[in-house]
């Protein structure tokens, strides 16, 4: 396995892992997880290694950086890359990770907008993958493209009023 882990990492990580400025323990069960799981390419973790490396972070708020930087909105990985990290990591601690006080359609929702996001990055990533070939799968995929971007205008729209409203509480 460490074998394999040394193969897949680029030469200046493993400088930057090797000289212990990023936990490997952080790279090994912490940041692989989204690159199996959620179709996080490699350069975006090596971005934020470099984002993050010699910053003399806790595992625990790199953990909390990385489930920022890869689900969270672009706003929070655009300060993680310029080096706010004291900022990002205010911003993701005032939000209970407990669902205490919500309501079952509060906790539903939340899940369901995990669910999205998470759905999104994976289709996002696997549109351009040169293996898609099959006629019969792009017949099927065209159709089922059809439906999403006809939903597309007013899911966006509720989503962003929404947004604004959640952002006012």
């Amino acid at each position: 396995m460490r074998r394999g882990l040394l193969d897949e990492i680029s030469q200046p990580i493993q400088q930057i892992l090797f000289r212990g400025a990023f936990p490997v323990y952080c790279y090994m069960y912490t940041l692989r997880q989204f690159r199996r799981m959620n179709s996080v390419r490699q350069d975006e973790i090596e971005q934020f290694i470099k984002a993050v490396a010699g910053k003399r972070l806790s595992v625990r708020d790199i953990e909390r950086l990385a489930h920022g930087y890869f689900r969270g909105p672009a706003s929070l990985r655009e300060a993680i890359d310029g080096g706010k990290l004291g900022w990002s990591l205010d911003q993701m601690k005032s939000v209970p990770e407990d669902l205490e006080g919500c309501n079952a359609l509060e906790r539903v929702l939340l899940k369901d907008l995990q669910i999205v996001q998470k759905y999104m990055q994976r289709v996002m990533a696997k549109c351009h993958d040169g293996r898609l070939k099959n006629r019969a799968f792009f017949a099927q995929a065209n159709l089922l493209t059809g439906g999403l971007l006809s939903k597309f205008e007013p899911f966006c729209e509720r989503v962003r009023e929404f947004y604004d409203r959640s952002g006012h509480a």
